[in-house]
Parts: C-alpha cells; structure tokens; sequence
C-alpha cells in the first residue's frame, strides 16, 4: 500500500516537472528525448544506490522508505521554482551541457525514487525466498500507483488545481507515505524477533540462469520497451490533434499493462520453472503479435471517433502487459534470494534503465528521422522478435519448444517487414479521418520527421500533427483560409519594417507579410523543419524561402525570445495553433505575453490567433493596455492603435506577390472586398461589435464580454486538460 502511493507522486512529479523543462528548453523533439533520457538515467542510478543500502541486513527498511520520502517532497516543493531558476542561465548552451544540466536538476529527487525498488526487493524476497515475486509484487503496486496518476493528472489535478497546486498535493502524498512508513515501522518492532527467525529459514536456491545473459536481455527489453511507448505516444498524439491528454493517457495505459505484467509475471514465478519459462515465451510472442497488428487495424477497421483512441489505447495495454512480464522473470531465474538479491536487482533494474535511455535517444532522434511510422512499426516487431529469440536460445526449454518459439518469432519478423507496409497503407488518413463521411481521401503530400508528421490532403489543407494548420492560397480574391488577416498588418501598424513570425505552416501568412511593400525584414521561427520542405513544393509560397528579406530559424519560439533578448520588433505575429492543444499555453499565457512585450519597439504590435477562446482573448486585454480582436485575432500593444485605413488600402494596392497584383479594386471581386474594408474602418471608428461574431471588437468590450473568465498562465495550462473534458 505504501508503495503504491509512493509511485503516485513520482508520476506527477514527472508530468509537472517534464512540462516545467519543456517552458525552458522547449517542446522540440531533442528536449522531449533529453527530459525523458534524464529521468530514467536519475532512476538507474538510484537503484545502485538503493541496491548497496539492501546489502546492510540491520537496516530499518521503513525508516529509509520515510526519509526518502520526506526528502523527495521536500525537493518537490521548491522544484518548480528551482527549474525556472537554472533553466534560465542554461539558455543556449550546447545540446550536451543541456541534457547534463537537465540530468542534474532531476538527479536528485530520481536517486531517491529509484533507490526505493532494490531496498523493498532486498527486504521482500529475504522474507519469502522469490525474487520474483518480489520484484513482480513491487514493481506491480509502484507502477499501477503511477498509471492511476496519470489519470488524475488528466482529469483533477491538471484541469482544476493547475501545476503547481499539483505538485503541492504529490508533497502531501510523500508526507502521508513517510508518516505511513513510520507508523508500520513502530508498530512492527514487536514482530522483529519472529521475523528473524522466519528469516532465517529462507532457501535460497542457485539461479536457474547466469546473471551475465539476464543484463543483455534487461537491456535489451528495455529499449524496446521504451521505443514502444514513444512510437504510441506519436500515434496517438497524431490520431488526437496532439491533445494535451494524449500524453498522459497513452502513459497511463502502458503503466498500467507494465503493471498488469508484472503481477502476472510475480504469480508465474511460483509454478515449476520449465511451465514459467513457456508462460513467459508465449506471452513475449503476444507481444510481438499485438505490435504486428497495431496499425494494420486501426487501418482496417473502422471505428468512430473516440472508439478508435479506446482501440488503440487497449492495444497499447495489451502489448505492455505481455512485455511487463519480462523484468520480475529475469530476476527470479538470475537473483538468489540472499543478502545479495537487492544489489543484484538494482543492477538488473539498472541494465534495463540503460536499456530504455537507449531507446529513447535511437528511436527519438533516429529512427523518427528516418523511418515513418510503419517503419518504425516493423522495426520494433522485428527487434521484439529477435529480443524473444534471443531469449529462448538462453532458457533451459526442451529442443522441440525452442524451436517452435524461435520459428514463431522468426515468422512474425518476416510479416513485419513483408506484409505490415502495405496493411498499414493509409493508416494516417484513418487515424486523422476516425471513419468521418466527410474523409478526402489519401494525403497528396506527407513529410514525417522527428519533430512531427504534416500531411496534405487532395484540397490543399495542411495538417500538422494531425490537426487543420491552414492552406496554400495567398489570393484576396479567392479567400480559403482567411488569408486577409495577415494582409491587415499594416492597419495596426503603419510601418511595420521589422516583423517576427512565430510558426511557418503552409507558408502562406509569411509570404503575404514578406511581400509587404512597409516590411524590410521578416525571421520566421519554426519549431518543424519539415514546414521548409513543404512549402519548398508548392508554387504559390516557394518564392518565400528566396526572399532575401526572409530568415527562417528552427527552434522553440518562446525559447528563442529567451535566449535573443536584445532583439526587437515592431510586429509579432503568430498564427497560434488550437489553444487546447498540448503545449498551445505556452504561447498563450500572461508569462509568454510579458515576454513578447518585452520585444517589441515602441507602438509595436503582438498579432496573434485566439482560435476563438474567450479565455485566450481576455488574457491580451488584460496583459496589454490597448487592443482590439480582429477576426479570431488580438492585436495588442503598449500604445494605442493607428487604425489607418487609408494607409491600409494604399499598401493592398501597391501588393504584389511573384509579381502579381492582390487587388485591384476596379474588379467586380476588388470592388467587393474594397467595400468590406469600408466597412470594418467604420466599425472601428464604432470601436467594433458588441459580441464575439463581429469581425472587429475593441479590449474594452472584450473584458466585458469576459468577465469572470480565468487569464491563461503557465500554471493553469489553459485548457488544454479541459477541453477534452467539455469544462471550456
């Protein structure tokens, strides 16, 4: 019980903490690898830790369990703060002194979760004389506490009481268990004398395996574990729009089939060796069988909506069921019970840490560069299944069922690479269209990357991630994409000559503002290097990357504002992606707002899109001194707004875009899109709408309209976490 609690708050601490790196180093993928990599590497090292305290039999194992405890909460409380912190004067350094930095924010409270593992082992399995059991039993509570907290975290903790609230509350749940531990404790050292006794009756029988061959397989379980769930993460983030809740969920679903696993496993170790070593053959080809079929369904058969994520989702749990099992059967078959077992655990523990970290950097940082998601699909069901040959040429299995288990890995290897490809073919479109009448058919363009997939559908629309991210089209007369809104720049402000873009897309906003007659220069930061080859591919917008006033920067946006403080603009303009998508906050909340502020010259301008939130809106007028929203934008500023419309048709008429004028107001379509820019000037004059379907509506109407609504910060997360549960 007390372990199950303990695992509790190391998971919300991981979620809270990851996300804190993420503001700092930002959501690239080469941070994603470094925070995770970091967090298992602190975790393996604490389990040596934990395994050289095990081997001092006279140690108090509940007092340790309540320093540990203490101590990790006490790191808790103040994390968040010492983050910001450090994270602060680690900007810019070199991708290695960043992932050490990260490593040594989270090596301490790590160390102290992993040290917890081997110390129960060592205490457990002298009391019973099966490791395995021991190691199933543990691993089982600590891992299921942790899957239940990524629930929480996706329903609770996150959408009501926000980061930090959340952290406070993991504090209280370390206290809890450190009092629980003392408590058990007092209350057992009645029954030391008795158990000393039981102690001492222990068999502790020879190892069925050597212990060499067992930290291969360690190692190699873990990478392919860990490789596993950054490939269903992709999925399923992909197959949500990259919800915030994907995350989470798709955690929450592997933790809970790792802990499946490993109960099943604790009860395996208990029959006659040979019917456990076939148990946990069969359950490693059942593995490989579901990572086989994962994507072939959810190609073929076709779910609606939601339905399909509950597919994935119980496949994700079935697959880390049948590799749970792995871990509690290479420490009972190669740990003795003795005074050694919790030194030898965390050295196996350890070996499948490295393992994981391993994985975690091959398949984020090289096979996604490489390979799209069905190969990395075949990929994984050909290393499980060469990880499960491996593993039955080392079990002491009669001749007839090694190769039958052998010949049974070795097929599913071949359909991997021979027939998954093309079962798999159009999994994306499935994944995007979730069986919608309205489906458009295979992508005309797809670019995967490890930052990303974009996918173009027969119509033009991009989607990035998943999710609808504009069109190529840069004509007034034949609006698709509510492309005037970068053509209005030059209302807001009457001569923006320098501009920051955050976020490229379709490359249509930046190449309407590059071609600005007032704009001298145009740095475009985008976070996918993908977008660069797309637009590359497509007429309308390829002049763009030949532009000379044009410099296109990968990196974080709000990451490289931080790190480029001298910089100064007269307009940012940012074409925000969803504000419920995971990490939208961060280029939403009052902090990044401040730090925009801080770059802008003189009368200049954020430009950026609220995808209609009523939240996201009111955060700008209550940021910024003066604003309006312009369509489903806010523009804002220190100073008032020029709202020059003679200026703003004067720039339109002189446009021109690979030498083709935008408008000519002297056309029938001209006309007509003359006469609705009248129309906004007047509206402007009116100081907008009264409601959210005007097209223009002024920040003192926009705070009125809004009363009672919570600014996004940081801390809240906007609505990321309550989108998906209806609550904005």
């Amino acid at each position: 019980m007390l372990f199950f609690f303990s695992g509790f708050p190391a998971l919300i601490y991981q979620l809270v903490w990851q996300r804190a790196l993420f503001r700092i180093f930002g959501v690239n993928i080469e941070s994603v690898t470094i925070v995770v990599t970091a967090f298992m590497l602190g975790l393996g090292l604490g389990s040596l830790a934990g395994g050289l305290l095990s081997k001092r039999r006279r140690l108090p194992l509940l007092p340790l369990l309540a320093a540990i405890e203490l101590l990790t909460g006490a790191f808790g409380f103040v994390s968040i703060d010492i983050f910001d912190r450090v994270g602060t004067l680690a900007l810019g350094l070199p991708l290695g002194l960043t992932a050490a930095v990260t490593l040594a924010l989270v090596l301490v409270p790590t160390l102290l979760m992993g040290a917890t593992l081997p110390i129960l082992v060592g205490h457990l399995a002298r009391r019973s004389g099966n490791v395995g059991n021991a190691v199933g039993l543990l691993y089982y509570v600590n891992t299921l506490g942790a899957g239940v907290a990524c629930l929480a975290c996706a329903v609770l903790l996150f959408p009501f009481l926000g980061m930090q609230a959340a952290v406070h509350m993991a504090v209280a749940m370390n206290v809890a268990v450190a009092v629980g531990a003392l408590f058990m404790h007092w209350r057992g050292r009645l029954e030391a004398s008795a158990l000393e006794t039981r102690l001492s009756t222990v068999s502790t029988a020879a190892p069925a395996l050597h212990f060499a061959p067992i930290l291969v397989l360690a190692c190699v379980g873990g990478a392919i574990s860990l490789s596993y769930e950054i490939f269903f993460f992709r999925t399923i983030s992909y197959a949500t729009g990259s919800g915030a809740s994907a995350f989470a969920a798709t955690l929450g679903a592997f933790l809970v089939g790792i802990a499946s696993g490993s109960r099943q496993a604790g009860e395996w170790c208990a029959n006659p060796i040979e019917l456990g070593m076939r148990q946990l053959a069969a359950s490693l080809l059942k593995a490989n069988l579901v990572g086989l079929l994962f994507l072939p369904l959810l190609t073929h058969f076709v779910v609606f909506g939601t339905a399909m994520l509950g597919a994935a989702l119980l496949m994700v749990f079935l697959l880390a069921r049948n590799l749970g099992a792995l871990l509690p059967c290479l420490a009972h078959w190669g740990v003795s019970a003795d005074g050694h077992a919790g030194m030898r655990t965390a050295l196996l523990y350890l070996a499948n840490i490295v393992g994981s970290a391993t994985g975690s950097i091959l398949t984020g940082f090289v096979l996604m560069d490489h390979l799209s998601l069905v190969g990395i699909a075949a990929g994984l069901v050909v290393a499980g299944a060469a990880c499960a040959a491996l593993l039955y040429a080392w079990l002491p299995l009669s001749l007839q069922l090694r190769q039958r288990y052998m010949a049974g890995a070795g097929a599913l290897g071949v359909l991997a690479v021979a027939v998954m490809p093309a079962l798999s073919s159009g999994v994306l479109e499935s994944l995007l269209w979730k069986g919608e009448p309205d489906a458009k058919g295979p992508f005309a363009q797809v670019i995967e990357n490890r930052s990303g997939i974009i996918t173009v559908d027969q119509e033009g629309a991009v989607y990035g991630g998943g999710m609808y991210d504009g069109r190529f089209n840069v004509d007034l007369r034949h609006d698709t994409n509510g492309i005037l809104r970068p053509y209005a720049l030059s209302l807001f402000h009457p001569h923006p000559r320098d501009v920051l873009m955050i976020g490229l897309a379709s490359g249509s906003w930046a190449q309407v503002i590059a071609n600005n007659p007032d704009v001298r220069s145009l740095t475009i930061v985008e976070i996918n290097p993908g977008y660069v080859a797309l637009v590359a591919n497509h007429p309308q917008v390829a002049s763009l990357l030949d532009n000379p006033k044009v410099s296109i920067v990968t990196d974080d946006g709000r990451r490289w504002l931080r790190m480029h403080p001298e910089r100064q603009f007269d307009a940012i303009v940012s074409n925000t992606t969803w504000h419920y998508r995971a990490n939208a906050t961060n280029l939403l909340s009052v902090e990044f707002l401040r730090l925009a502020e801080g770059h802008l010259n003189p009368a200049g301008i954020l430009y950026y899109n609220t995808t209609d939130s009523e939240r996201v809106q009111r955060t700008a007028c209550l940021v910024f001194p003066y604003g309006a929203r312009f369509s489903n934008h806010m523009v804002v500023s220190g100073a008032p707004l020029a709202w020059d419309f003679e200026h703003w048709r004067q720039t339109l008429d002189a446009y021109r875009i690979d030498g083709r004028p935008m408008l000519d107001a002297s056309l029938g379509q001209g006309r007509i899109i003359a006469g609705g820019l009248q129309r906004l000037g007047e509206a402007a004059q009116r100081g907008g709408g009264d409601s959210r379907e005007d097209a223009m509506e002024d920040c003192s109407r926009v705070l009125a309209r809004t009363a009672g609504l919570v600014p996004v910060t940081d801390d809240n997360m906007g609505t990321e976490w309550r989108h998906v549960l209806h609550l904005d």
